[in-house]
């Protein structure tokens, strides 16, 4: 997997303060995307032992929330092994102490088997001509903000509510 980015203390990709993973790999291809230079799966830098680190070690101070990761797409196929060993490795360090978000174009019901350790999926590509600034946690109101243990418990999708 490749990367661009690890951002330390980020309040715009989930709740609170947050760490954040920028994956190389996007297949949407969204017109108006932010991240465009995210796309190419053989952009940024090698996600080496040193980056896995240097997240999981991020997330240790008492202010940070827990972690995000967007991109690109962390579920492009050349980053699913390893974002999947990402989650088990922060939940193996932090337990449910640690909030962990990811966004992705794929749709929740396709990708349900993949994130049932995650907290919250941001599910769906960015739609441009649905964009609204207003929908929080989501670029476009075609995209869901999935709360993915209550999705579980309730066995049909329930969105995400800041309480």
């Amino acid at each position: 997997m490749r990367y661009h980015n690890i951002t330390k203390a980020d309040m715009l990709n989930g709740s609170g303060i947050r760490v954040v993973l920028w994956v190389a790999g996007c297949e949407w291809h969204c017109k108006d995307c932010q991240n465009p230079i995210t796309w190419d799966p053989k952009g940024g830098l090698f996600f080496d032992n040193a980056a896995r680190w240097e997240l999981i070690d991020a997330l240790k101070e008492d202010y940070i929330s827990g972690v995000t990761f967007s991109g690109g797409d962390p579920l492009h196929p050349e980053n699913r092994a390893t974002i999947i060993q990402l989650i088990s490795d922060i939940r193996e360090a932090y337990g449910d102490t640690k909030t962990i978000w990811l966004y992705t174009g794929y749709k929740y019901e396709d990708i349900a088997y993949l994130v049932r350790r995650v907290d919250v999926v941001v599910d769906g590509p960015f739609d441009y001509q649905l964009a609204d600034k207003k929908y929080h946690w989501a670029g476009s109101i075609n995209q869901r903000v999935i709360d993915v243990k209550r999705t579980i418990q309730e066995g049909k999708v329930v969105l995400y509510e800041d309480y």
